[in-house]
């Protein structure tokens, strides 16, 4: 993704309260990306790697600690998909998601509600 886009992107999902940035390209990545500041401390570093689909890193202190795997499709996505994309992803699991467009209640099984719930502070610090 080229400044620009970022840019443009980051302005966008503001304008939504997400809390977003242009992560600058480091040492052997030319690709700008777009980092999203999550509440719990966590960061998601989406698109600079140089791939053609978006995805998403999940970072704690530098450390990997959950992803969200490549948006079927997204390599022809437009920058308004590219942000509600983003918008919309779902980051509370190891492996998060693009959540539909009107999130539906998560469905717990009974033994799952009353363990509290099988990854429940998995992959958190």
């Amino acid at each position: 993704m080229d400044e620009l886009r970022a840019q443009r992107i980051v302005k966008t999902l503001r304008q939504r309260n997400v809390f977003a940035h242009v992560k600058l390209p480091h040492a052997g990545i030319t690709q700008y990306g777009i980092r999203v500041v999550l509440p719990d401390g966590r960061e998601a570093i989406w698109d600079n790697d140089g791939t053609a689909g978006l995805e998403a890193q999940v970072m704690r202190d530098g450390i990997l600690v959950g992803f969200v795997p490549s948006i079927p499709g997204s390599e022809n996505f437009g920058e308004a998909e590219i942000t509600d994309a983003i918008a919309r992803a779902e980051y509370d699991q190891p492996i998060g998601r693009s959540r539909p467009a009107t999130p539906r209640p998560a469905a717990q099984t009974p033994a799952a509600k009353s363990r509290g719930g099988f990854l429940r502070g998995a992959f958190r610090n």
